[in-house]
């Protein structure tokens, strides 16, 4: 740990305020690692006082970065990346250390971060306005964006450094300063990334407040950010509840805001689809990150005319799946990210028995007697009920996968459609009117729809968010960039009279 600290420029007790110079004099944190349980280093939070600080000092640093031509940030960005590329497998390591996924999992984490610094790159000189036609005799009508202001940024534990480098990159090239709010669960992954942006924002000779940071809680230093109308984005991810919250803070403001909230992805298995990939796409898709992403794949609807066989496939591949530190490659799942998550899990299924369900497999502790000393760690938890239960159509955020069937196409799409989250989806299926179905407005009601894949892994070239619950937001590619700039509608008249629109005439 200590190498990966001092790889990263970071100590045992580090402060958790940044706008140019580091600050912290509130509540100190120990960051305790769920693989065993030993603290990592120590965290300092910011207080009310100096949130205030920090954010006026990013604010400030708008004024001046807004007017840096855009492929000039473009330059800001690629230095980024190349400098997240030098720091990929320590940043990959505190990844894992700090939340519990697999090593494998970090480095394609961060690896995602330098793949949306690539992006952005390119992004800043395609932000693009249009023309049209006036009805006015030599008018032109034209649209054009303009950089937005101070976008905070509100990440949560599962994705620790990734979704805040989706934001932070597009946001840097529209010309946006960014105030990261990271979860107290995985603070010092954000500080490390925060020394990073600081680095190449100093060595270019901008202000390093563009890329400010304040740790602390969220009902505290969360809301100071929801509630100031210098702040005119706020980008969340989080829970269903958390969003409204949010939501509910910025709109009172009329600020702006993308949310990225649960999901409750669900595969259909056609009759028609290849089994092996069915069954590679759906147990990395549950597992992965422990269950914990919020495009896990959390309900599977399979053809009855092959479920029995797919069932005791998949029950095979739980049974064997290696369970330990996930730093070492062997292990495909790690710990939960804490005991909360653990009891979360445990309850969770409990209520699928109480409400009809049968547990096929897991959700069983490991204890430490296992050489699993951290106390997150439990085996996997693959039920079998009978369509959607109540407790199914919520967000479990943890390793817990229900098993249904279907007869009819149709009916597989409503169960998929039938619970409040809207964001991950796919089908398995060889024949094309059923992948074109679940493509169509008649289809999957997410955000996210694949065809002969799972649910995990969306890559950074797409805009990533769901419908619903879920929050209506998107990040990352595609055109995901308006979000974080101001469109301007402007009219030039270069006919030398003066003509209304509409057809009105003004005698004077």
């Amino acid at each position: 740990m200590q190498d990966v600290l001092k790889a990263l420029g970071m100590s045992d007790s580090n402060r958790g305020g940044f706008s140019g110079e580091w600050i912290g004099s509130g509540k100190a944190q120990a960051v305790v690692s769920p693989i065993d349980g030993a603290k990592l280093a120590d965290v300092v939070n910011v207080t009310p006082a100096e949130f205030e600080a920090v954010l006026a000092r990013c604010h400030a640093a708008f004024a001046s970065w807004k007017l840096v031509p855009a492929p000039k940030r473009g330059e800001v960005v690629r230095a980024l990346g190349d400098e997240l590329r030098r720091h990929k497998e320590a940043l990959g390591m505190l990844v894992s250390l700090e939340m519990g996924k697999a090593l494998r999992e970090g480095l394609g984490e961060v690896q995602e971060m330098i793949d949306i610094c690539d992006f952005a790159v390119g992004l800043s000189r395609q932000l693009y306005g249009l023309t049209m036609p006036s009805e006015r005799r030599q008018h032109r009508l034209q649209e054009q964006w303009h950089p937005l202001g101070v976008v905070g940024v509100i990440t949560a534990f599962n994705f620790p450094v990734a979704v805040w480098s989706w934001n932070t990159a597009l946001a840097l090239v529209c010309g946006d300063t960014v105030l990261w709010k990271p979860s107290s669960k995985t603070p010092l992954t954000a500080i490390a990334c925060t020394r990073i942006a600081e680095k190449v924002l100093r060595d270019f000779g901008y202000d390093p407040a563009i890329c400010s940071l304040v740790i602390g809680k969220g009902s505290e230093i969360g809301d100071l950010i929801n509630t100031d109308p210098r702040v005119a984005l706020v980008s969340y991810t989080g829970s269903v509840p958390g969003g409204r919250h949010v939501g509910k803070l910025v709109q009172e403001r009329f600020g702006r805001h993308i949310l990225e909230l649960g999901g409750n992805g669900a595969v259909i298995v056609s009759e028609k689809g290849d089994l092996e990939i069915a069954l590679r796409s759906i147990y990395f898709g549950a597992i992965g990150t422990s269950g914990q992403r919020c495009t896990s794949t959390r309900r599977v609807i399979v053809h009855e005319s092959i479920y029995p066989a797919f069932r005791d496939r998949l029950l095979d591949l739980y049974r064997k799946t290696p369970i330990g530190d996930p730093r070492q490659d062997e292990n495909l799942m790690g710990p939960l990210v804490d005991q909360g998550a653990v009891e979360t899990m445990l309850a969770a299924i409990e209520t699928v028995k109480a409400q009809g369900g049968k547990v096929l497999f897991g959700g069983e502790k490991l204890p430490p007697t296992s050489g699993l000393t951290g106390g997150c760690y439990i085996t996997p938890c693959l039920a079998e009920v009978s369509g959607n239960l109540p407790i199914v159509k919520e967000e479990t955020f943890a390793p817990v996968l229900y098993l249904m069937t279907y007869r009819t196409i149709e009916e597989a799409i409503a169960l998929q459609n039938g619970v409040s989250q809207g964001l991950s989806s796919a089908i398995i299926t060889n024949d094309q009117r059923e992948s074109e179905l679940f493509l169509s407005a008649a289809g999957s009601d997410c955000g996210l729809a694949n065809v002969n894949t799972g649910t995990s892994g969306a890559e950074i070239g797409g805009a990533f968010g769901g419908e619903k619950e879920t929050g209506g937001g998107r990040e990352s590619g595609s055109d995901a960039w308006k979000a974080y700039m101001r469109r301007q509608t402007s009219a030039i008249n270069f006919s030398g009279q003066v003509e209304l629109a509409q057809g009105i005439t003004l005698e004077l």
